[in-house]
């Protein structure tokens, strides 16, 4: 018992706890995701499906962030800040994968690439083609110094989830 109040004496940052990195992640995946929501709505930039799997991504980080704010126990609240940054981890590399079928190193999802019409009559894929409006996951829209969105969700993602995890590591109890 002496122990842990001394550590928390001599060691501040680690009796704060997990609330800074969980509101920080939080806060950093819901700027990204209004900021693409912004590309879509104002900018006039519709997302294509690997967008839409970025973003869920997000969402999956600010509820594990929240779930870390929350008053529980120290130890499921670490759990809950590491979980968050590899979470973050797994949007970037959703996102790695998007600006690769950008950069067109590897084929994206049907999805990206229209209808197959393997099983259809001339006429019926020409009907569908007309009546679909589809937007590529293998066409960069906008950039900025060479990154796209997803380019720059990488950066963002990657980052924000690597502080987060060593946040973690850095508050997780250390056996001596």
């Amino acid at each position: 018992m002496s122990s842990t109040l001394a550590m928390a004496t001599v060691n501040p940052s680690r009796a704060a706890g997990t609330m800074l990195p969980a509101a920080v992640a939080l806060c950093g995946s819901a700027a990204i995701l209004l900021g693409a929501i912004g590309f879509q709505y104002i900018g006039g930039y519709p997302p294509c499906s690997l967008c839409y799997w970025q973003r869920y991504g997000h969402v999956a980080v600010m509820v594990l962030a929240w779930l870390a704010l929350l008053p529980t126990g120290r130890a499921v609240r670490l759990a809950f800040l590491a979980l968050t940054g590899v979470a973050l981890f797994v949007t970037a590399g959703i996102a790695v994968y998007h600006a690769g079928v950008e950069w067109k190193w590897w084929a994206g999802p049907a999805g990206c690439s229209g209808v197959s019409g393997l099983s259809m009559s001339v006429e019926e894929l020409k009907r569908v083609l007309m009546g679909t409006k589809m937007v590529r996951c293998d066409e960069i829209p906008w950039s900025l110094f060479g990154l796209s969105m997803a380019g720059w969700n990488v950066v963002l993602s990657a980052a924000l989830g690597g502080w987060v995890l060593s946040q973690a590591w850095r508050l997780a109890p250390k056996d001596a």
